[in-house]
C-alpha cells in the first residue's frame, strides 16, 4: 500500500501516536510522500523516515504520488479544508481527531463522506484498551447490573511538549479550537458514548488555565448524562509534570465497579469483594488501531471508527465549551 501524509509538523507524526513510524514498520506499506507547509520541518521528518519525497503543497503531492491511502494531520483550523480536498481527490484516509474546530465542520465532512461512500477513519485507540474489553465482557455477562456512572480521567504531560514538537499552534485558541478539552476530549467522550450505548448531553463544565498560564485551558472537568440517566464525569488535562500519564477509567453499576488505573491495573469490586490484576495491552494501542484501519481500507471494508462516529463526540465537546463559557469559567 502506497501511503502519503499531510501536514507532518503535527506532533503525532513522529511523537506520541507516531503514525509515520508505525506505518514505516509495516512491511507492505511504502511512504511515498510527506507534506507540510514548512519545507524545513518536512525535510526533518523525511530524514527520520528514510527520505521519502517531500512537498509543501498537498495537492501537488496527491497528483504526483497518487497514493492508495493518506494519513492527514495538521492544525485543527485547517483539518476540515484538508478533509474536503481528500474527499474530492477520492482517496481513502485517516485523520487525527478532532477533524475540525467544531461539530459543524466535522458534520460537513461526514455529509460529504456519506454522499461519496468514502473511507474516512479516525483513530480512537482507547477502544482497544483492556479496560474497554473487560467492561464489555462484564456488561454482556450482566455482572455490573444497571449502570450508574462512569468516571474518565485522561491527564497528559504539560503542553510545553507542543512547541518542542513543532506544533506551537496548539497553544493558540484560534488555530486549535481550545486546549486539552478539544484535543483529548474525543477519547473520553467516545468511550462514554460507546460503553453506555445511549445519546448524551453535557450538564456542566468548567475549565482552568491556572497551572500553565496559557491562552488555552490545561484542565477541564465535564459532567454528562445519557438519555437513560447514566451520569459521567470526564476530566482532561495537560498538567502531568513528566513524560507520563495520570489517568483513571471507571464504570460503575448496581452490582459491580470496574476501575482501570494508568499503571495498567484493573480493579473489580463486587458483592463478593475485590480483585486486582495487572492487564497491560498486548501492544501499544496506536499501532493496533492504525493497522486495523489500514487492513479495513485494504479489504474495502468500512473503517472501524469513522467520521460519522466522531460527530456526536465533537458535539459534546462543543456543548462543554458553551457551558463553561456561559458560567464564566
Amino acid at each position: 500500500m502506497r501511503v502519503a501524509a499531510v501536514e507532518v509538523s503535527h506532533w503525532h507524526s513522529l511523537h506520541d501516536a507516531a503514525y509515520l513510524r508505525i506505518l514505516a514498520d509495516i512491511p507492505d506499506v511504502e511512504l511515498v510522500g510527506l507534506h507540510d507547509p514548512s519545507a524545513e520541518i518536512v525535510a526533518r521528518r523525511a530524514a527520520a523516515l528514510g527520505h521519502p519525497p517531500t512537498f509543501t503543497d498537498h495537492r501537488e503531492m496527491l497528483a504526483k504520488t497518487r497514493p492508495d491511502f493518506v494519513v492527514a494531520l495538521g492544525q485543527h483550523a485547517r483539518m476540515a479544508r484538508t478533509a474536503h480536498d481528500l474527499l474530492d481527490h477520492g482517496v481513502p484516509f485517516l485523520m487525527e481527531k478532532p477533524m475540525g474546530l467544531n461539530a459543524t465542520e466535522v458534520q460537513g465532512i461526514a455529509d460529504k463522506a456519506a454522499a461519496r461512500k468514502a473511507f474516512v477513519a479516525v483513530p480512537l485507540p482507547q477502544r482497544h484498551s483492556p479496560f474497554v474489553a473487560r467492561a464489555r465482557q462484564l456488561m454482556t455477562e450482566g455482572r455490573l447490573g444497571p449502570l450508574s456512572h462512569l468516571y474518565l480521567r485522561l491527564n497528559r504531560p504539560t503542553s510545553a511538549r507542543y512547541p518542542a514538537w513543532d506544533s506551537p499552534w496548539m497553544l493558540d485558541p484560534a488555530l486549535a479550537g481550545g486546549g486539552c478539552l478539544r484535543n483529548l476530549g474525543s477519547h473520553c467522550f467516545d468511550l462514554f458514548l460507546q460503553l453506555t450505548g445511549e445519546p448524551a448531553r453535557v450538564t456542566g463544565a468548567q475549565l482552568s488555565a491556572r497551572a500553565l498560564g496559557q491562552r488555552v485551558e490545561d484542565y477541564a472537568s465535564v459532567q454528562v448524562r445519557t438519555a437513560g440517566g447514566v451520569l459521567g464525569t470526564i476530566e482532561l488535562g495537560n498538567t502531568v509534570p513528566y513524560a507520563g500519564s495520570d489517568g483513571e477509567f471507571k464504570i460503575a453499576g448496581r452490582d459491580g465497579i470496574l476501575v482501570a488505573y494508568h499503571d495498567d491495573t484493573l480493579r473489580l469490586i463486587t458483592a463478593d469483594g475485590e480483585t486486582t490484576a495487572t492487564a497491560p495491552p498486548a501492544e501499544p494501542l496506536y499501532p493496533t488501531a492504525v493497522r486495523e484501519i489500514i487492513e479495513r481500507a485494504r479489504r474495502g471494508e468500512p473503517p472501524p471508527v469513522s467520521v460519522h462516529d466522531l460527530v456526536p463526540v465533537v458535539r459534546l465537546i462543543d456543548q462543554a465549551y458553551e457551558l463553561a463559557g456561559r458560567s464564566g469559567a
